[in-house]
């Protein structure tokens, strides 16, 4: 119960920070900003979206599909200017390559956490050989580079980069099914081979966003160029046309991220 009244006291916070930034925006003819936003934070976002658009609005991670998003209250074309996002990437690399471990992104999150800032502060994290290449608020990006010593146990080095280019690109699978309707759960179980009941028990727990909004009527019909996130499992973006085929079942082809 106490669990539970704090998380509530957690989403009306976030409920009322959304509208102030929004307010603060349109009175004073300003942009303003939030810190990373998670999925549950971003569907909350989608909740008050009416209540919020009169002041304008976009969402930016830093790089193309983040997950971790941040929004920006304002209007350029309203305001007559521009003001780009406060986010910045960071470069993570090991000292010696040659003595580093085999680095993923739990253990990357887990040296940043252990520096104690706050997780708003931080988004997507791209993980290629032993390195990795973190997206951050520019008002923390100094202390983890001065800070941000070892990952695992291996000593790495960090510093700022524009250099984009470089970044993992993470390669999707493409995976083609056969399922008897666009249903969620229906998606969800094939793309992930599992049953129809572990599908409906994902939806049950709030482990399901469609385009960064709870999903949680399982019976929903998807449409093409959606992505759908499974926590636990990774996300998917349904792809092409849906065709169907001789014997009656939907052919889709899906783009699967793990």
């Amino acid at each position: 119960m106490e669990r539970k009244h704090s998380d509530e006291k957690e989403i009306h916070q976030l409920r009322n920070r959304f509208h102030d930034l929004a307010e603060k925006s349109f009175q004073q003819g300003i942009f303003t900003f939030t810190g990373f936003l998670g999925l549950s934070e971003q569907d909350i976002f989608w909740q008050e979206e009416s209540r919020i658009s009169h002041a304008g609005y976009r969402l930016e991670g830093g790089c193309e599909a983040a997950d971790r998003v941040v929004a920006r209250f304002g209007n350029p074309e309203e305001l007559g200017y521009e003001v780009p996002f406060p986010i910045v990437c960071v470069h993570i690399e090991p000292v010696a390559q040659k003595f580093a471990d085999a680095l993923s992104h739990r253990d990357f999150l887990g040296a940043l956490m252990n520096l104690g800032i706050e997780r708003s502060t931080i988004g997507d994290i791209k993980v290629g050989e032993s390195q990795a290449y973190l997206f951050c608020l520019d008002s923390i990006a100094g202390f983890i580079c001065e800070n941000l010593s070892q990952v695992k146990h291996t000593s790495v080095r960090c510093s700022l980069t524009e250099n984009i280019g470089e970044i993992p690109r993470e390669q999707p699978l493409a995976v083609g099914i056969q399922v008897q309707s666009l249903r969620a759960d229906a998606v969800v179980a094939k793309v992930y081979n599992m049953s129809r009941e572990k599908s409906l028990e994902l939806f049950r727990a709030g482990k399901v966003y469609v385009d960064g909004r709870l999903c949680e009527n399982n019976s929903r019909q998807l449409i093409s160029g959606e992505t759908v996130n499974a926590r636990g499992y990774g996300k998917f973006v349904l792809a092409g046309e849906t065709r169907e085929t001789k014997k009656g079942k939907l052919a889709v082809d899906v783009l699967l991220y793990r």
